[in-house]
């Protein structure tokens, strides 16, 4: 398999939204692994919506991306988190 160009040059401005059900301490688990792949990440931009029914939330982070395996990872563990419905 050839490893293709990435479209994204790094390091750069990434923005992820985090989308799960509105629970108690979701938003904690969410920055917990957002800062394990993004240290630098400060968590008073991290933008917040709650579904019309508050049934789910979604979080917008932005980070500071460097590189794609750093992506993949971040991308990994939040879809593998039982809170997260979706990472887009």
């Amino acid at each position: 398999m050839i490893a293709q160009p990435s479209l994204i040059e790094y390091p750069c401005d990434f923005p992820l939204k985090i989308i799960g059900h509105a629970q108690q301490n979701f938003s904690e688990s969410v920055l917990t692994i957002v800062k394990r792949h993004a240290p630098n990440f400060d968590s008073a931009t991290m933008e917040t919506r709650i579904s019309k029914q508050s049934t789910y939330v979604s979080f917008t982070c932005t980070i500071q991306a460097v590189s794609r395996p750093q992506l993949d990872e971040l991308y990994r563990e939040l879809c593998d988190h039982p809170m997260v419905v979706m990472v887009l």
